[in-house]
């Protein structure tokens, strides 16, 4: 089984970013045990703060991976170009987020993204994303 993970713009931060928001670890530790958690499971990770980038490695994976699990960041609530990609690639896309966006800046509460993609899991940190990987593992 292929799941990728896709992180958007600032995720490259995270461990140093909002440590009050978005927690003390960086990605790449917490890739790390998520691999050791799944060993059965061959996870890809991918960050990039460029909208056309995200899109290319959906087109990518997109026919191939058998889930995607995207933190899409601030393009959530914007992009129209993201949600196309999405729609356009046949691999199920399952939105995370660290941080509850419900319970932030209201401009945060609509996803561009939600509707098309399989499901979405936000507001429980890290662990969101394991949540992720075992709904694809079934």
């Amino acid at each position: 089984m292929q799941i990728a993970i896709i992180n958007g713009p600032n995720l490259n931060l995270l461990g140093k970013r909002e440590p009050g928001i978005y927690g003390n670890e960086s990605f790449e530790s917490y890739f790390e045990k998520l691999k050791e958690l799944y060993p059965g499971v061959q996870l890809t990770y991918y960050q990039n703060n460029v909208e056309g980038e995200l899109i290319n490695h959906l087109h990518e994976i997109g026919f191939s991976y058998d889930g995607i699990l995207l933190n899409a960041g601030a393009y959530t609530h914007t992009s129209v170009a993201l949600r196309d990609a999405i729609s356009a690639i046949k691999t199920p896309v399952l939105e995370i987020h660290i941080s509850n966006i419900h319970a932030r800046e209201e401009f945060r509460h609509k996803s561009m993204i939600a509707p098309v993609c399989v499901g979405s899991i936000c507001g429980l940190g890290m662990k969101g994303y394991a949540l992720g990987v075992a709904y694809f593992v079934k």
